[in-house]
């Protein structure tokens, strides 16, 4: 028996790429799971969803209405700064974390037994090696995450004070760059993975891409991401952060040579290393949560890369 069967499940932000990848690997777990829309409509088609036809994170009595009577509540709501607005956009810094304020308060006077929160591992500093949970704080983040990255510090702080001062036990993880179905697929505003997947499929040639193939990241799949976080919600210590990634570096020009692998195309690569590239080398350890709970990722990013170009044909209707 599933460790979430018949449990009632709060999912904040279940329109978002998260929260839709968080509904339907609960759903497949037997939760009872509750959602809700505010600015955006659901993605998913998931059978059995109950659904707040309105809720404004922003506003506690939304989150206590919400929330009230749940088992669990995992925390995927807020705004996802784009790569170019990082460094300074403040509103996105202050909404995010009255947001989890309000949630945090609303668990704490229903009486939530337990709450996951999946943060960034943007509030790292710059490091050229698998960075561990322990050096979170040892200097400042990377400069170009730096405005999103204390962002994500003072959130673990806030979740800190709560723990302290109530029967809240908050779940913490910290996710490295993930892809996957229901992503943001709009060049205008999306990360590498679906930004290639989409040019790619557009037939350019020559193919211009941004930065340098030798920037290095550790993606994980979307599915991965919410297995690794349904078992830290389920058997991870309070309060004790762990990092979630392939635990495998992948260079960007190697993202674009899986993506064409997948998609049957050869054009002509040209490199514009004009191009911003934020940080050259982003990987978390994720020696934690493998010894401490067994995690080990059931795709590799081929694989991930195979079932995401699928979703995306099958979803806009591309043939």
């Amino acid at each position: 028996m599933s460790f979430f069967e018949g449990k009632k499940v709060v999912v904040t932000g279940g329109s978002g790429f998260l929260g839709s990848n968080y509904i339907e690997g609960l759903v497949k777990r037997g939760a009872n799971v509750f959602t809700h829309i505010h600015q955006r409509p659901l993605q998913t088609k998931v059978e059995g969803l109950n659904v707040m036809p309105y809720c404004d994170l922003t506003s506690l009595d939304d989150c206590m209405k919400l929330i009230d009577g749940a088992d669990y509540v995992i925390h995927s709501g807020g705004n996802i700064a784009h790569p170019s607005t990082v460094p300074t956009d403040i509103q996105i810094s202050i909404q995010n974390i009255n947001v989890l304020g309000n949630v945090l308060d609303a668990c704490n006077k229903t009486g939530v037994k337990r709450i996951l929160d999946l943060n960034s591992s943007t509030g790292y500093p710059d490091r050229r090696y698998p960075i561990t949970e322990d050096e979170y704080w040892d200097d400042e983040p990377y400069k170009a995450y730096y405005g999103y990255g204390w962002m994500r510090r003072y959130r673990e702080k806030l979740m800190e004070h709560v723990s302290k001062f109530s029967n809240l036990e908050i779940m913490l993880t910290r996710g490295t760059a993930i892809f996957g179905p229901y992503d943001n697929f709009d060049t205008k505003s999306c990360h590498v993975v679906p930004a290639l997947i989409n040019r790619v499929l557009t037939d350019e040639n020559p193919f211009t891409a941004w930065g340098s193939p030798d920037v290095v990241r550790d993606f994980l799949y979307v599915e991965d991401v919410v297995n690794a976080s349904l078992l830290v919600l389920e058997k991870g210590v309070s309060m004790r952060p762990y990092n979630v990634g392939m635990g495998k570096t992948i260079t960007i020009g190697e993202i674009l040579e899986s993506i064409l692998k997948a998609t049957g195309k050869n054009p002509d690569i040209v490199w514009d290393n004009s191009k911003p590239t934020t940080i050259p080398f982003r990987m978390v350890s994720t020696e934690r949560i493998t010894s401490e709970l067994g995690f080990e990722p059931q795709y590799t990013f081929d694989q991930g890369i195979e079932k995401t170009i699928k979703w995306y044909k099958e979803h806009y209707g591309i043939h």
